[in-house]
């Protein structure tokens, strides 16, 4: 199944579970925006966008445009029931690109990686956030998420040769690293209701995600709280007539 697909079907539950628990993943859209260094009044480009939730992140006077092809996310991008591709945006539309944990839906990358160049400035930037191939999150997605909710879950994940694609459809790295943060919740039970919805997870109930969780990515006490611990691969990349960096933290 394709992301179109994925997500006509259980874009619901997600996004009810995204403004339940709406402060959940405040790292996992805080994180992407620091490492890219948006600024202020930069406009913003979101791909795809989900609920529009990176929204509420953006400093003051940032132009967000997100797009998003399915219409369940209630909240979501200014361009519900069109297809992901073609973005909807004119050459040299946006500052900053953003793609955050939707990619590893598409098999094949290069035509979004190839449009989100399109769209950018030639002094912009783009920062792909998604699960690296052979973690701990990608074998929980696979084999615990895809036993158990309403669709599966094969995901096609980042890695080495997610550089050699971005390089082939116009991007330059500057950086790419694995990095580990908290999702956050107040007790358990909150925890595992929030996973429980967010993946659909019709064939078990809440207290069986949340042992799979904490078998998984892993579980513990934060603060007054719990958390999930969750890692996503975070690439930093520039149009290619730009001088090429070095590559950090592979």
């Amino acid at each position: 199944m394709n992301y179109e697909e994925i997500f006509a079907q259980r874009g619901g539950d997600y996004d009810r579970a995204m403004r339940e628990y709406a402060n959940a993943r405040d790292e996992e859209f805080l994180l992407p925006l620091r490492l890219a260094g948006v600024k202020p009044g930069e406009v913003v480009a979101d791909v795809p966008a989900g609920g529009g939730y990176l929204a509420n992140y953006l400093p003051p006077g940032c132009q967000w445009h997100g797009h998003e092809p399915c219409a369940d996310f209630m909240g979501g991008g200014q361009e519900l029931n069109q297809a992901l591709l073609p973005l909807p945006w004119s050459d040299g539309f946006a500052d900053l690109a953003l793609s955050i944990a939707g990619v590893h839906h598409l098999r094949d990358k290069r035509p979004l990686l190839r449009e989100l160049r399109r769209v950018i400035k030639p002094q912009g930037r783009l920062m792909l956030a998604d699960v690296h191939e052979g973690s701990a999150v990608a074998r929980f997605l696979d084999n615990f998420v895809g036993s158990n909710n309403s669709t599966g879950h094969e995901g096609s994940y980042l890695g080495p040769h997610t550089l050699e694609d971005l390089r082939a459809s116009g991007w330059n790295i500057v950086r790419a690293q694995r990095m580990t943060y908290p999702w956050r919740f107040d007790s358990k039970e909150s925890l595992g209701r929030f996973c429980h919805q967010l993946f659909d997870l019709r064939r078990c109930g809440w207290e069986k995600t949340l042992r799979a969780a904490q078998e998984g990515p892993g579980v513990a006490a934060s603060g007054d709280g719990w958390q999930l611990n969750w890692e996503l691969y975070f690439i930093l990349a520039e149009p290619a007539f730009s001088t090429p960096a070095a590559v950090h933290g592979q």
